[in-house]
């Protein structure tokens, strides 16, 4: 009895705060919280290092530069050389040939950064503008490979996903994040964003064109934004808007909420003749 009672008279261990009770902070409970965090702390960083105006990348991230595609098309080469009956790497070899074809975006979208950036640098107010991805690879990595070859901030917002993403190296350190939540991670996108460059891209690509043209057209993004499309030889075989307004599900004015572009030059005198115009002081 004098053992027990002397257990009890013992103090317990501390518990751990609640915001740094792991069990609480990922159970459904703590969510609320979580959502909060990744509000917050994003906003402390855009407040420390003066991020006002992004111009966000959107894209495939399995897109890859030239020399990987090139790589990748002799590799299989190679294969097939000692293979030439193997079916299976006939059509892998076809797959690297048209990623050699489509690897024309990675290189347009990492010289369009590259000039934006540079172009941003040079107003009164330095970086004034800022590069922005989700973070990956892909076009993502060609948006952020751009701006860092510009000496320019880069921006990744990165979302932890089962496959595909992970942050890529051209992203500045101090504007690398991650989130759990999509919805969080857009808002981010959609509210810092005073330029939209649509690159090719699969369904996220579409999902965020359509989110954001949804939110301009219902006016619940009221700032001057510009969305610009690039590759028509890549978007007519995917998508048809004009054929919308023919249909009447969409108005002949909304086709004025985006613009095309087929090249690096043409794309950068719309953007900045555009932010010149709404954001330049």
């Amino acid at each position: 009895m004098a053992e027990e009672h002397s257990k009890k008279n013992k103090p317990l261990p501390k518990a751990p705060k609640a915001y740094k009770n792991d069990a609480f902070m990922n159970a459904p409970s703590g969510r609320s919280l979580r959502i909060l965090a990744e509000y917050f702390e994003p906003l402390e960083r855009f407040k420390k290092y003066k991020i006002n105006h992004t111009i966000v990348f959107f894209g495939s991230a399995r897109i890859k530069s030239r020399e990987e595609s090139i790589n990748e098309y002799e590799k299989i080469e190679r294969m097939v050389e000692y293979s030439p009956n193997d079916d299976q790497l006939k059509v892998s070899l076809e797959k690297a040939k048209r990623q050699i074809e489509i690897s024309r975006y990675y290189q347009d979208t990492e010289e369009l950064s590259y000039r934006l950036t540079k172009w941003a640098m040079g107003l009164k107010k330095p970086n004034k503008f800022v590069v922005c991805s989700g973070g990956g690879p892909g076009i993502m990595e060609a948006a952020n490979r751009g701006a860092s070859r510009a000496k320019g901030f880069s921006m990744g917002l990165n979302i932890s996903l089962p496959f595909e993403q992970f942050p890529n190296p051209y992203i500045s350190p101090e504007l690398n994040f991650e989130f759990h939540y999509f919805f969080m991670r857009k808002f981010w996108f959609a509210y810092l964003a005073k330029v939209l460059v649509i690159m090719p891209g699969g369904f996220g690509t579409l999902d965020e064109l359509f989110e954001i043209l949804t939110l301009i057209q219902t006016e619940k993004l009221r700032k001057k934004i510009t969305v610009l499309i690039y590759g028509t030889d890549y978007w007519e075989n995917i998508i048809n808007i004009e054929k919308m307004s023919e249909y009447g599900t969409i108005s002949v004015e909304d086709l004025d909420l985006f613009h095309y572009a087929d090249n690096v030059d043409d794309a950068f005198d719309i953007l900045t003749e555009s932010l010149n115009q709404n954001y330049v002081t």
